[in-house]
């Protein structure tokens, strides 16, 4: 749209459905980062966080913040390569030659398999602590799966957009109406930001398993296509693309924070411990209710609700828009484009939908069936190898003469992208020393 004096707005829609750059980067085009941080934080972050506090108070508040600052390093340079070159995450990767396809074929295949029932059983859990008496998890689970292969089916970015930003008020209202209730202990906050290690076994290990939680596993790879489903194109969006990604981050950061002060003063004050998994966030509504009533404990059900199906709906768009953009690469062998993916032809593709129908259907057996072990083992394994995969590819990508010399890494950029290389290479070679192999084989 222009106005009366033919001048253009701050966005113009063009032909390919992408739109022209405003004049300067402003807070209400904020929007895939809202979408990346939403999905990246899933009720295991929180329940992580929620442990991390337990265990070890404020000591690791460091940790949680640092963590936040090594993901924006990796969404900046995955949305700088698809504003910089035009070209889509995957067909860089294909550049770097088909051990990449090879890689994330399988990558997606098995980590869709297992997440699909990992999400909705997620999704179900808060569900049925509010509705205990409706029917049993299992169909729960079943029912969020499939609200959310129709939502996204007959949604496109915009939409998906608007919903994901309405649920991402829903986690913020619920995660600091928390922190605020318990109390939090400010002096000891502060001295948590001072990088102080816990005295006690594997603190090291531990501390970096907090840093790499930290929101965000293949939804960083998704956030160049989130970009680009925005309409952002080209390198006139990059200072928008860049504030976008912070505010991502920072809202990252918000939850994180909350729920590591909900640890430490409501669980390691009082000495109370909890499971791991999601079914840990279930134990915390338990002890909600007993400290500050049943509308507390209600109250932080639908942020735990908010949070899981964003991150259910969140994979089943983002990861279904990277491997419609990965079939056509392979089919048609020519160059994926940013613009491809912001005229909306991805989402409409029947490699879209198709992945849509993996992450909802196969995976039911496994919510009645139980995970066969060795699924469980792989699924454990490439999903650890994917971000030292991605930060590698980028630090690789973000060097070469494929990225314009503007745009290509600095002295920064490629510290944090080798600090967070270095780091998940580190979880990943632990994830997989972890396995017990012995009964895989």
């Amino acid at each position: 749209m222009a106005d009366t004096t033919g001048n253009p707005t701050d966005t113009e829609p063009s032909s390919d459905g992408a739109t022209t750059p405003p004049r300067a980067s402003s807070w209400r085009h904020i929007g895939p980062g809202i979408v990346v941080a939403a999905t990246g934080v899933g009720a295991g972050d929180l329940v992580a966080t929620l442990i991390a506090g337990s265990n070890f108070g404020y000591t690791l508040l460091w940790a949680a913040v640092l963590g936040c600052l090594v993901k924006i390093s990796l969404a900046e340079a995955a949305g700088r390569w698809h504003l910089s070159t035009g070209r889509t995450l995957f067909d860089g990767w294909a550049d770097l030659g088909r051990w990449t396809t090879y890689f994330f074929l399988v990558y997606v295949v098995v980590w869709g398999f297992v997440y699909g029932a990992a999400a909705m059983s997620s999704s179900a859990l808060p569900l049925q602590a509010l509705f205990p008496d409706v029917m049993d998890l299992e169909w729960w689970a079943v029912a969020c799966g499939l609200v959310g292969l129709v939502f996204v089916w007959f949604n496109k970015y915009a939409v998906f957009e608007k919903v994901m930003t309405v649920l991402v008020g829903v986690m913020f209202l619920v995660t600091v109406y928390l922190a605020i209730r318990v109390t939090p202990n400010l002096a000891d906050a502060l001295a948590g930001l001072l990088p102080v290690l816990p005295d006690e076994k594997d603190s090291v290990l531990n501390t970096l398993g907090l840093i790499g939680g930290v929101g965000g596993t293949i939804t960083l790879a998704a956030y160049g296509y989130w970009v680009n489903a925005k309409g952002w194109t080209g390198p006139g969006w990059m200072k928008v693309m860049r504030l976008d990604n912070r505010v991502a981050y920072l809202t990252t950061g918000v939850f994180v924070v909350a729920m590591l002060f909900v640890g430490a003063e409501l669980l390691h004050s009082a000495n109370v411990a909890i499971a791991g998994g999601d079914k840990g966030l279930v134990q915390l509504s338990d002890i909600l209710e007993a400290e500050y009533g049943t509308a507390t404990a209600k109250f932080f059900l639908i942020g735990f609700f908010a949070t899981s199906f964003t991150s259910l709906i969140g994979v089943w768009h983002g990861v279904s828009l990277m491997f419609a953009d990965f079939v056509a690469r392979y089919r048609g062998g020519a160059r994926a484009t940013g613009a491809d993916v912001a005229s909306g032809e991805r989402e409409r593709s029947w490699p879209f939908r198709l992945y849509l129908l993996w992450l909802t259907f196969p995976p039911i057996v496994l919510l009645f069936q139980g995970q066969p072990f060795r699924l469980v083992i792989l699924y454990g394994v490439l999903g650890a190898a994917f971000l030292p995969f991605l930060a590698l590819t980028l630090i690789w990508l973000l060097n070469s003469a494929r990225t314009p010399s503007e745009w290509r890494n600095g002295r920064l950029s490629n510290g944090m992208l080798a600090t967070a290389g270095l780091l998940f290479l580190a979880l990943c070679v632990k994830q997989i020393w972890d396995q017990p192999w012995s009964e895989f084989f």
